[in-house]
């Protein structure tokens, strides 16, 4: 079959959860979703249990864009699902750059970050419409953003994170405590410090702080210890990402293999990469 489109999206990790003070921040890991349009009869897409391609076709064709008449969806991906890795807006990024792909719409990346957030919250997949995840899944480095303002709008802060850099990623199995907005609204004055970190330019401080946020808002003590003891074992930051359970930890090369062995030793799947860079969030055309 032919290939109409293709569009990747990077998955990401949280800097600041977007459910404690109203404001987002993620950036975005060297883990990719690459989605291809092709020709043929459309068939169920097996990895997408949640429809958000339903979600994201409904909303592109609502605003009146161009699709084809007869495609289906193929997807490959290495971003888990469900462990706070931005995987839905990984999906639903790569999936609209597809679309922009084969319908030569070129749309912008602001209004590919606005038709994500509105296609997560039509899938329900979002308590928070997902902003600052959009914005780590099509670019690089961090931006501190308001969600209930436009993509164009959105970004109150950004900036970089030095290079060279490894990401250590924890994996721990399903949630146990599903997110609530009760849970976090109740733990406000715990997300002003990783806020406080972003606006003093200090991403890898905010990683820390908000993991730590978020590990109380969600009772997951055991994430407590696991990035703990990491950043006692040589890890410059530690935080659980998204509303978790995956843990990620940032540390120097030189540290990697003793804090994936850590890991190991502590039952975690684990997943070694990097920050994304301007040439790893790329749209491919066909």
């Amino acid at each position: 079959m032919s290939v109409l489109g293709v569009g990747i999206a990077n998955g990401g990790i949280s800097l600041l959860h977007a459910l404690g003070l109203g404001k987002g921040c993620s950036v975005g890991i060297d883990l990719t979703t690459r989605v291809s349009i092709v020709e043929g009869p459309n068939r169920e897409v097996l990895e997408d249990k949640k429809r958000l391609l339903d979600a994201v076709i409904s909303v592109w064709t609502s605003e009146g864009l161009p699709s084809p008449d007869e495609y289906c969806w193929e997807i490959e991906s290495n971003v888990p699902i469900g462990q706070g890795l931005k995987s839905s807006s990984a999906l639903a990024c790569a999936a609209l750059r597809a679309l922009n792909s084969v319908s030569w719409t070129g749309l912008s990346d602001n209004e590919i970050a606005d038709l994500a957030v509105s296609a997560q919250k039509l899938a329900k997949c979002t308590l928070t419409g997902s902003m600052d995840d959009a914005w780590a899944s099509l670019s690089s480095g961090w931006r501190l953003v308001d969600p209930t303002l436009p993509a164009s709008q959105s970004v109150l802060l950004e900036g970089l994170i030095e290079d060279g850099l490894q990401v250590l990623i924890g994996l721990r199995g399903g949630r146990k405590n599903p997110p609530t907005i009760e849970n976090f609204s109740g733990n406000k004055h715990l997300f002003e410090r990783p806020l406080a970190s972003l606006v003093s330019g200090s991403p890898l401080e905010a990683l820390s702080s908000n993991g730590m946020a978020v590990a109380a808002s969600t009772e997951d003590f055991e994430a407590l210890r696991i990035c703990n003891h990491s950043i006692a074992s040589g890890a410059i930051a530690a935080g659980v990402s998204g509303s978790g359970p995956a843990v990620a930890v940032v540390c120097y090369e030189s540290d990697l293999n003793k804090l994936a062995e850590l890991f190991s030793d502590w039952g975690l799947g684990t997943i070694c990469t990097r920050f994304s860079d301007s040439e790893s969030v790329v749209e491919e055309v066909h």
